[in-house]
């Protein structure tokens, strides 16, 4: 899928929405000074235009690391990661398009090796959330966009970084609150979570053995564009996240430093693991 008509795509809502738009604006940046712990790194992080991607990446820069930014069509959005990234002395580079299209992701890993020397973290971050009353009400379409989209652009991003993931590399996935709790109006979007969490258990089986640790990251509510701009019903907004222990929606700094985590040595006796940034709300692991 050419630039062109990724930034045509027409969806049945306003996903994924821009965080330039959102009021008020999530809290994107690191809350502390960096230490190097992904010094001489690339990352490539998909999603990471907005929401939990671009805090992710923020900090990831602020540890050292260099950084591709994936992402649909909010080219405002990805500018003003970029310009994070780079404010934190790193570099940056922005590459858009569809990740569950294959040859969009074999070509994205090839731009990121040939402009950033190479791949050390694959930060599956991107999906997508459609809301419904009842299964009958979920399309055909909508169906296979969202395990397109959530599961099989896992895959194709996964395949295509494999040959260039070498011995202490690491992979993190990003699951779903959904996953473990259930959501009734997100039957295709929890599927999704749980294939995920699944995925990231297997191919940590797959690939311990060379080295290559794979974890993942199981958020609860958090204030991103994908519930405002049509994940969830607009009367829910009103009280997102209060549900929680904390009793508010956490914010994406929260969420980064366990992808962080995860990226770095520090978890080094971790994989297959799943973290739960979630407001205090207990689920099984």
């Amino acid at each position: 899928m050419s630039d062109t008509e990724t930034l045509d795509m027409v969806h049945e809502d306003d996903l994924p929405g821009h965080e330039s738009e959102l009021e008020p604006k999530p809290d994107w940046a690191p809350l502390y000074p960096g230490s190097g712990r992904l010094a001489g790194k690339v990352a490539l992080i998909t999603g990471a235009d907005s929401g939990i991607g671009r805090a992710v990446a923020a900090l990831f820069a602020r540890e050292g690391a260099d950084i591709a930014i994936l992402y649909l069509c909010e080219h405002d959005d990805a500018a003003k990661t970029k310009e994070i990234v780079e404010g934190e002395g790193r570099k940056a580079v922005t590459i858009a398009g569809d990740i569950g299209d294959k040859d969009f992701c074999e070509r994205a890993v090839r731009e990121t090796v040939d402009k950033l020397g190479r791949l050390d973290v694959l930060v599956n971050n991107a999906g997508e959330q459609h809301w419904d009353e009842d299964i009958t009400d979920i399309g055909e379409e909508q169906l296979k966009r969202t395990f397109q989209t959530n599961v099989f652009g896992m895959f194709f991003m996964t395949q295509a970084a494999r040959p260039h993931l070498k011995k202490g590399a690491a992979i993190i996935n990003c699951t779903s609150i959904t996953m473990y709790q259930g959501a009734k109006i997100l039957l295709d979007y929890s599927a999704t979570k749980g294939a995920i969490t699944a995925f990231t258990r297997s191919l940590s089986e797959s690939l311990v053995g060379d080295g290559i640790r794979v974890n993942a990251v199981a958020p609860g509510p958090i204030w991103t564009p994908l519930n405002p701009s049509g994940g969830s019903p607009p009367e829910k907004m009103e009280t997102f996240g209060e549900d929680t222990p904390m009793g508010r929606p956490g914010q994406p700094n929260e969420v980064a430093p366990s992808f962080l985590f995860l990226a770095c040595e520090d978890s080094s006796y971790m994989s297959g693991q799943v973290l739960h940034p979630n407001g205090g709300t207990i689920v099984g692991s």
